[in-house]
């Protein structure tokens, strides 16, 4: 988190500026060998959050970890790495007293109304620093060995000049996942 400047920090993590540019990413790991990033359009706040902090609520998908209270509203907590397909959080040696959220709305560059914004908070293993990339270098993931679960929340992958790989994820799919409860 060195690479940010002293003037995104708050109290509770990083928080991000509006006016980002439209090829920055959040880059982040789910664990050592997977490395991912998101738009920072669509991340709101990075946050640590205990673990006793987070409400499981009963009847939801097992990556779906519960509900926090964040800024007094309801932040909905999901396991990143269990919903696209890899391990869980729980699966790792990590931390546990502590998690890393990110959080994303995707939808927040679309919508003026700020009532109908989304917020997920995304539980990764450590968010690494923010990187520049051209979108258009984003490839297309068509082809690639990927598990048909990961390909449905995948925008593409960045291939670095140095050769290292980083998917790009797409939050609206992320956030299209969510269940929903009917209404009479």
């Amino acid at each position: 988190m060195s690479n940010l400047s002293q003037s995104h920090l708050s109290h509770s993590g990083v928080r991000f500026a509006e006016q980002t540019a439209e090829n920055q990413f959040l880059r982040f790991q789910l664990h050592p060998d997977t490395k991912v990033m998101l738009p920072i359009r669509q991340i709101t706040e990075v946050l640590k959050i205990q673990f006793g902090q987070i409400v499981p609520i009963p009847q939801m998908p097992a990556w779906v970890m519960g509900v926090y209270n964040w800024r007094g509203d309801i932040l909905w907590m999901l396991d990143l790495g269990h919903l696209i397909g890899l391990d869980s959080w729980y699966q790792h040696k990590l931390n546990r007293s502590n998690h890393t959220a990110i959080v994303l709305s995707p939808h927040r560059e679309h919508q003026a109304n700020h009532a109908k914004h989304i917020y997920l908070g995304l539980v990764v293993a450590q968010v690494e620093d923010l990187a520049t990339c051209d979108e258009n270098a984003i490839q297309s993931a068509l082809g690639c060995n990927v598990s048909a679960r990961l390909d449905n929340f995948l925008q593409g992958y960045w291939l670095k000049p140095d050769g290292e790989m980083i998917l790009a994820l797409n939050g609206q799919a992320i956030a299209a996942a969510m269940p929903t409860r009917n209404q009479d």
